[in-house]
């Protein structure tokens, strides 16, 4: 009876989905026109009623107010994650939209499941495909036809800003946004081996219409960037280039050639690639070309998708294992980069199929203007800057120490499902503890913040009384990554440099020098250590010696009565 109804179900679904118009709105317009945010959604729940094969839910929500979507196409009708991730089966996840001026894979993707639900695509054996519609809500909403200047269609399309203006792409590690909050409970509940983030790319001309940035190997680390690098993104390429679509490294310049060369990015945990990579997920960020006409930037977008799900579902057992084993490589007491510069010495060439740039007097201006010249095409050899090498390294602690009072952190870390364990008692450890010795701030505003650059620290050892409710975190678990690049306050983004911690560089407590000038006397007569230390720095510094605030202000700061609190990091590091 079970089995009848089952069969009953299958043929109702099936009759609906032929006698629905399953068009995506792009298909039924003329080639350069994208669908609405209400146009995707109600393109999706369509999707949904029409096969079994197709989940859509709504997830966490968003500035603008409206949820996130997750689509889900599994061809075994499965839509619990925890299951899934204990198959033999991986996880595609792709996110649309993040710049709804970017649309190509709001439009790609529509096509691309409603393909792999009617059968027009081999349905996957061993890949499960999750999209997020659109991400960036606020943004796409604030509809127009000219914010993007420089690109050539659709005819309307989506803000770069959310609906309070932040770039989400540079919020994945401060999470000033719901947006952001939401995604990140998305993404640890997805878990995915593979993460795609349709864009559409500024910058140079040239004869691609599809360009990419993968996750730089060398932040996954371990063999899992060996198997990405030297095997999944040239097999990918392969097969892109097997559907007449050559592809190359995001050019990644400002305002010059490609043929001078430029170099792979380095994509930090404030991206989206950059954030999956800690998680030891494979990315990829699509950048077709702005100047390309549309049909062909969703056709390239759409084969890009395809040609990646095909590579990782007859590579399945390979991927997942070589994943789940990646954060083992990441010990305590072995190295961590946390900065990374171009290794100039490591230059490579690789083939670019370009125009001819030169210059000429502007209409403008009358100075010196670039233009690329389309009758000029070539073909050369350039410059390639792929490797890096460390600029910074930390040793990994055994575990770091949270006070329970910096709730802001704990709560990012929980998100993360980083695995902590609260402290029973009251109780003294001897840690390693940072002192702010020197950092630089930005001068302009960014994303809501005057972010901190050029951190660096003073370590020392100390033993240090914790209260019942603080937290211990050990390195010893798989998302080891994201503790390490945000709790590390030389690390690029980590929370420091994005200002949770600026309340620490500024002096709470002072003194009135006409009191305070007897008992700095005493304090030097009772520190012989002191005292020498003073008169050395008046010898070396003639400013100084004329300078008797700055000698009374000296001896405060290097007394008991000075607050311990200025400059002192208030996270501290276990290393055994």
């Amino acid at each position: 009876m079970k089995s009848f109804f089952g069969f009953l179900l299958l043929a109702v679904s099936s009759a609906f989905a032929q006698q629905t118009d399953l068009k995506t709105p792009y298909e039924k317009g003329n080639g350069n026109q994208s669908a609405t945010y209400q146009e995707v959604i109600d393109y999706y729940q369509k999707l949904d009623k029409a096969f079994e094969t197709v989940s859509m839910k709504t997830m966490g929500i968003t500035d603008s107010g409206e949820p996130l979507h997750i689509v889900t196409y599994n061809p075994d009708k499965n839509f619990d994650f925890l299951s899934i991730h204990s198959s033999k089966k991986n996880v595609l996840l792709i996110n649309n939209g993040i710049h709804p001026g970017e649309t190509d894979g709001i439009d790609a993707t529509m096509l691309f499941l409603k393909d792999l639900a009617t059968g027009k695509l081999t349905a996957p054996e061993n890949t499960v495909v999750v999209a997020i519609p659109v991400y960036n809500i606020g943004g796409a909403l604030n509809r127009n036809s000219t914010s993007r200047v420089n690109q050539n269609g659709p005819e309307a399309y989506g803000f770069r800003g959310n609906a309070r203006n932040f770039d989400l792409n540079r919020d994945f590690i401060k999470s000033d946004t719901k947006n952001s909050r939401s995604f990140q409970v998305l993404f640890q509940m997805v878990n995915p081996e593979v993460f795609i983030d349709n864009h559409v790319s500024n910058g140079a001309d040239y004869q691609y219409t599809l360009t990419y940035i993968s996750t730089h190997y060398q932040k996954l680390g371990g063999y899992l960037s060996i198997f990405f690098n030297g095997m999944m993104v040239p097999a990918i390429l392969k097969d892109l280039k097997s559907k007449a679509i050559e592809s190359v490294p995001y050019v990644n310049i400002y305002n010059d050639t490609p043929e001078h060369g430029f170099a792979k990015n380095m994509d930090s945990p404030r991206f989206s690639t950059g954030y999956a990579s800690m998680f030891n997920t494979m990315g990829f960020m699509v950048e077709t070309h702005m100047l390309k006409p549309y049909h062909e930037r969703v056709r390239a977008t759409y084969e890009f998708m395809h040609s990646t799900l095909d590579y990782m579902d007859k590579n399945n057992l390979v991927i997942k294992k070589q994943r789940k084993d990646n954060w083992t490589y990441f010990k305590p007491n072995t190295k961590y980069t946390v900065q990374w510069e171009i290794d100039s010495a490591k230059v490579t060439e690789i083939p670019f199929l370009g125009y001819e740039g030169n210059y000429k007097p502007s209409d403008v201006s009358k100075k010196p203007r670039l233009y690329y010249d389309r009758s000029k095409p070539f073909k050369k050899q350039i410059p390639f800057y792929e490797v890096y090498k460390p600029k910074k390294e930390i040793v990994i602690p055994q575990a770091y120490v949270i006070p329970k009072e910096q709730w802001e952190v704990i709560d990012l870390l929980k998100i993360n499902k980083i695995e902590m364990s609260t402290i029973k008692n009251d109780t003294t450890i001897t840690v390693e503890s940072y002192k702010i010795t020197d950092y630089k701030t930005g001068k302009e505003p960014f994303e809501g913040h005057y972010p901190h650059y050029n951190t660096s620290v003073a370590a020392s050892t100390e033993k240090i009384k914790f209260n019942k409710g603080d937290i211990i975190v050990k390195t010893q678990q798989r998302n080891v990554k994201y503790l390490l690049e945000t709790l590390e306050p030389e690390a690029t983004d980590s929370f420091f440099n994005w200002n949770f911690f600026d309340a620490i560089l500024q002096q709470k407590e002072y003194y009135s020098p006409y009191v305070f000038e007897d008992l700095a006397k005493k304090i030097l007569d009772e520190n012989p250590k002191i005292k020498a230390e003073l008169e050395k720095k008046r010898k070396e510094d003639n400013a100084f010696a004329d300078n008797g605030a700055a000698q009374l202000d000296w001896v405060y700061k290097n007394s008991k009565y000075f607050e311990k609190a200025y400059l002192h990091y208030p996270i501290y590091r276990i290393q055994y």
